[in-house]
């Protein structure tokens, strides 16, 4: 009986309100199959929705200053993440490593989102998503560097040097992507890919695995604090009204509030916290194809010579970093 009492109080103290939707064994069946449904889930999310989101943010910045767009989309979905969470619990970031969920927010929500969307002013939405594939070739430098601080293997060290070869056609034929596009418009996307990936690579520290709302509400937060920093200093809101802003503008932030940030957000944390960091890069691989498409089909943008070139090799290097176990057993 005592034994019993000491279960049921252990039951009690764990914490349901932001975890996985039915408190099932992950050893059973039913566990399994639902783990396996909400990855499948989670990996469609940021397979679709994030491929859809520089669409999103070319037709928002049309009349939305870029930091300011980034601020008001981070800090409204982390408010309305904060107010369901709040709703459901007194502490909803009670249990967070707090220094380290708001670094990460900074670094991805803050640092990467931003320049992304103040780059997107120069650049077209989907050699944007391109420059962007390349995420999983940085993860792996960095991963080599200062994480596992092990080679990688030979064919990942393949697709990485492909890789950079179809970014450095991108940067060094900057002039070609669009009439607005700079040097500056390219550095600015390799810093934000740079902070994005640092950020992946510390969330395996940070995210935990059944509380990953609240971390990604947090995140967010972070990450819109920082974005209205950057708005002001660098001088967004000089002159900037709301009447200024149009419906299409209106109707793009309300889908990446919901859809880019709400949604595809928490799946992106989900599978941080429960699958492997290149695995979960894998998005990379699909995000520019679709970004590319509706680019194309709705803004009209034209993809050169030069971006057939580097698509090419990009998704070549990408698919070998990310594929290279698969394409090893195969060989061998």
């Amino acid at each position: 009986m005592a034994g019993g009492a000491q279960y049921k109080r252990r039951q009690r103290a764990i914490p349901r309100q932001d975890a996985l939707p039915a408190a099932i064994p992950h050893s059973s069946p039913v566990g399994r199959q639902s783990d396996l449904s909400l990855t499948a889930a989670a990996f469609t999310g940021i397979y679709v929705i994030w491929g859809t989101t520089y669409l999103a943010v070319a037709i928002a910045i049309r009349t939305w200053p870029p930091f300011i767009l980034g601020s008001v989309r981070m800090l409204l979905a982390g408010g309305l993440m904060y107010a369901w969470l709040r709703a459901r619990r007194v502490r909803p970031f009670r249990g967070l490593n707090i220094a380290g969920t708001v670094l990460c927010g900074v670094l991805m929500s803050g640092v990467g989102n931003g320049l992304m969307i103040w780059a997107q002013e120069g650049v077209p939405s989907g050699i944007t998503a391109l420059f962007v594939a390349s995420l999983p070739m940085f993860i792996l430098l960095l991963d080599w560097a200062f994480f596992l601080r092990s080679p990688p293997p030979r064919l990942a060290a393949a697709g990485v040097l492909l890789g950079l070869a179809g970014v450095a056609v991108l940067s060094t034929h900057s002039h070609g992507l669009s009439g607005r596009a700079r040097p500056i418009h390219i550095i600015v996307l390799l810093l934000a890919e740079l902070a994005w990936a640092v950020a992946t690579l510390l969330q395996r520290r940070y995210a935990p695995g059944r509380r990953f709302v609240s971390f990604t509400c947090l995140q967010l937060l972070a990450g819109g604090l920082f974005q209205l920093l950057a708005a002001a200093l660098h001088g967004d809101w000089v002159g900037f009204t709301l009447q200024q802003v149009g419906a299409a503008s209106w109707f793009a932030l309300a889908y990446l509030v919901l859809f880019g940030s709400m949604i595809a957000s928490n799946c992106y944390s989900y599978l941080i916290a429960h699958v492997p960091a290149q695995k979960v890069a894998t998005y990379a691989l699909v995000n520019p194809i679709i970004a590319l498409a509706l680019g194309g089909a709705v803004l009209g943008e034209r993809v050169s010579p030069a971006a057939v070139t580097a698509s090419v090799l990009v998704m070549g290097g990408v698919a070998l970093v990310l594929l290279q176990g698969v394409v090893q057993r195969r060989l061998g």
